[in-house]
Order: structure tokens, then C-alpha cells, then sequence
């Protein structure tokens, strides 16, 4: 239960990223994996430099190997803006409404999936199931809380502590409320570093079972699935976060034990579900599906519209 804004079940995603992996074929063996735990969705960050991959392209060959977990690729409007929404879109057809895009926040986004009716040109892709595919920002850095506040549906912050995530958290909120936004309506999520490797065993004396300290590359947590499912419960319990986005420092060791340790224990106390209640990234967010500002009234589907 959320001490501060009521019960919910917690919502969890992982990173998938494999160094110097490009073909499809390892990703589909831990999105499946992922998709076994019920979590809400996978990141993949895209690479400019092979072998890396192309997110995009890698998790549009996962799709029709999953059935339900929400794909969200890392995607940057800056080399193809015009490109990159239709393709998103096609994702989001090909996973039938799993999509999100994790944006690489450079302004101007928000404008480029409701400039159109349902079904009406000029894009070649018609607008997706989701109405927009789930926008992902991170909001870690203070100029881009503005941004998530308004237009994403999950913010991701890197915090430290209980009491960073619980301060980002309620000014996205804040912000949200000045844009006229339902602040419920955006989901946040903790970004952490996880490695599992050597147990529980490696929790730090004195931090809380391996509690997350800062890196370079961010907060990470070092221990064990059971250390890491009891810090998970009590930032939730004390409602600083919706949930957890877990970026395993081992992909393929960490996401296993990650699934059936972490999650496992997790579904024995009630905060995760056992079974996915729907087939979409926005249901198992608790999402709605947006309405479109420029879509025709009923009037006009009616009499075609006068002029």
C-alpha cells in the first residue's frame, strides 16, 4: 500500500541491452523471460555504432515472439524526426498496442502523434492502437521534469535514496498539476543498476540490504533477489514510487534471478501480479488510450463535414 497516494500495485520493467549483440535472437530469449515475470515493459537503448542494435528494428523482431509485455525502444527524433514516429507506430500495429518510446528528450515530440485523425493522411502508418505509443522520459536531470511532467506517461528517475525519488516524484506531480494534467495519470519509475551476482551475501553492512549507491553510470544496488525485493517493497510501501525500472549489469544472470527470485517474492506479498490482466502496455500501466484533439465529432463522421 502507497502511505501517500493509495494502494497500487507495484509496475516493474528491465532493461534488455546486450554489449555488442545485434542479431534478434538473444533479445527474443529475454524479453520472453521478462514477459514469464509479468513485467510491465523492456527498454532497449538504440546503438549508432555496430554491432550494436538497432532498437527499433530489434524489438519489431521480438514482437511476434511475445505475446504481452510492452516494447519500448530507445529512439531519437534529432537525425529523422518525420521518420521515427511513423515507425514507432508500426511497432505499435506489429505488437498490437505493446509499444512505448523512451524519447530522447530534444523538444517538439509531443506534437508529432495527434496532428492527424484516426485513419487520415498524410503519414503512410495510420495513428497506432495506443493513440500514441506510452511515452518514456528519463527525468533525472531537472531540465527535462518540465518536459516528462507534461507529455510523458512514465518518467524514470536515477535516485539514490528513497527520500530523491520521493522529492522528483512530487515535483513531476507539481508540474504536472500546473500543465492540467491528473498527476496519477504519469507513471514514476526508479532507475536502478542491479547486480545479483555474488548474492546476499554482498548487501553492505549498515545499507539497508544492499541498499543503491551512486556510480558513474548511476544508483546501482549489489546484492541478492531477496534484499532487493524487500528495498523494492519499502519504497513502495512508503509511496515515493510506482515502481522500479531494473537495468542488470549481466543481462542474461541477473534478469533470470531478477524473475525468480525478485519478482517471485514479490507476487507472494501481493505487490506484483501473478498474470497480466490485459493485452496492452497501457493496461498494465493503468493507462487510458488519449483522446485525439484534432479528431472529427460525431457530427461530421456523420455528414462529412461541411466547410
Amino acid at each position: 500500500m502507497s502511505a501517500r497516494y493509495g494502494p497500487r500495485l507495484l509496475h516493474l520493467a528491465a532493461a534488455v541491452d546486450l554489449p555488442d549483440c545485434s542479431g534478434a535472437e538473444p533479445y527474443v530469449e529475454l524479453v520472453r523471460l521478462a514477459e514469464r515475470g509479468g513485467l510491465d515493459f523492456v527498454t532497449l537503448d538504440d546503438s549508432f555504432t555496430p554491432p550494436g542494435p538497432d532498437a527499433l528494428c530489434t524489438l519489431s523482431r521480438v514482437a511476434p515472439a511475445t505475446r504481452r509485455i510492452g516494447l519500448v525502444p530507445t529512439v531519437t527524433t534529432r537525425t529523422r524526426p518525420l521518420v521515427v514516429p511513423g515507425a514507432v507506430a508500426t511497432l505499435d500495429w506489429v505488437s498490437r498496442g505493446r509499444a512505448g518510446w523512451r524519447i530522447d528528450v530534444s523538444g517538439g515530440e509531443e506534437k508529432l502523434w495527434d496532428s492527424r485523425e484516426d485513419g487520415a493522411g498524410p503519414a503512410t502508418v495510420p495513428r497506432p492502437p495506443h493513440g500514441h505509443p506510452v511515452r518514456v522520459v528519463d527525468a533525472t536531470d531537472s531540465q527535462a521534469r518540465t518536459v516528462a511532467a507534461r507529455y510523458a506517461d512514465v518518467a524514470l528517475v536515477r535516485a539514490v535514496t528513497s527520500a530523491q525519488a520521493a522529492a522528483v516524484r512530487d515535483e513531476l506531480r507539481s508540474i504536472a498539476r500546473e500543465f492540467g494534467r491528473n498527476p496519477d495519470t504519469v507513471r514514476v519509475l526508479a532507475s536502478l543498476l542491479v547486480d545479483l551476482g555474488d548474492g546476499e551475501h554482498a548487501a553492505e553492512p549498515g545499507r539497508g540490504g544492499g541498499g543503491p549507491r551512486p556510480t558513474v553510470r548511476g544508483p546501482l544496488y549489489r546484492g541478492g533477489p531477496v534484499d532487493l525485493a524487500e528495498l523494492v517493497a519499502g519504497w513502495h510501501a512508503d509511496g515515493v514510487t510506482d515502481g522500479f525500472h531494473l537495468v542488470p549489469v549481466e543481462p542474461r544472470r541477473d534478469l533470470e534471478r531478477l524473475v525468480n527470485g525478485t519478482v517471485v517474492l514479490l507476487q507472494h506479498r501481493g505487490l506484483f501480479r501473478t498474470f497480466y490482466p490485459g493485452s496492452t502496455l497501457r493496461e498494465h500501466l493503468g493507462l487510458t488510450r488519449p483522446a485525439n484533439p484534432y479528431a472529427v465529432t460525431g457530427g461530421d463522421v456523420m455528414t462529412g463535414g461541411t466547410s
